[in-house]
């Protein structure tokens, strides 16, 4: 998983200044993790799997800059929250993308939380925008080609890739330097925080957080106890 930290504030070619309190020292998935392992998860690396129960304040999915792929009915509910620099956040979006082609009953919930620094605000600001512009479909586009591209992603390539997939780039820039999309930035790192989502990426499955990504193995098999038994595991 990738440790994220806080920023405190930057002006960027597209962007108002976005801050937040410090939030400490993400913790790593090492043995320090068991203390907050309420369930004994374990990734494909055999390494513990953070996780704790929340309690969400009312359904992530309706909230202004989230976007619904998959089955907007399914049986089960897999939220993810990510930043378009982190790398397994790259590597989970493929295996992801493979869990909603192959169940007709998955429902992935899409929250950018972008906390890796200057440049994924930036282009979490042109993501915001391509989530109220765009439909459901361009926006998981946009989404899966940010993450088979290498190196960083910044506001000016994240304006390229939404280009690509058929959206405007001065519209969606005027949209991204708007402070309609910092407050829905910042409400995402809100909720993120309030949470306990101390890395990205971080997922929930009920109403467990898991912090990390445990691999495909890992997370199929908590996605379909959540199906089997309501639970992250059975």
């Amino acid at each position: 998983m990738t440790l994220r930290f806080s920023v405190l504030g930057a002006t960027l070619a597209l962007a108002f200044a976005v801050a937040w309190p410090a939030q400490g020292i993400a913790q790593q998935r090492d043995r320090t993790m068991a203390a907050v392992s309420e369930y004994p998860l374990t990734g494909d690396d055999g390494q513990p799997v953070a996780n704790h129960t929340v309690k969400v304040p009312g359904p992530i999915d309706r909230l202004p800059g989230v976007v619904t792929v998959g089955n907007p009915n399914g049986k089960t509910t897999l939220i993810e929250f990510y930043d378009l620099n982190c790398p397994y956040c790259r590597i989970a979006s493929s295996d992801i993308a493979d869990m909603v082609d192959l169940d007709p009953e998955l429902k992935l919930v899409l929250v950018p939380f972008p906390v890796l620094g200057i440049a994924s605000i930036a282009a979490g600001r042109v993501e915001l925008a391509v989530a109220k512009l765009g439909t459901p479909q361009q926006f998981y586009a946009f989404h899966r080609k940010v993450y088979a591209q290498r190196g960083t992603t910044d506001g000016g390539r994240a304006l390229q890739v939404a280009k690509s997939v058929g959206l405007d780039a001065e519209k969606l820039a005027a949209l991204g330097d708007s402070d309609e999309i910092t407050g829905i930035m910042k409400d995402h790192v809100r909720l993120g925080d309030s949470l306990g989502l101390a890395a990205t990426p971080s997922f929930i499955v009920g109403d467990v957080a898991i912090l990390g990504y445990p691999g495909r193995y890992r997370l199929q098999a908590i996605v379909d106890a959540a199906s089997a038994c309501g639970k992250v595991v059975c």
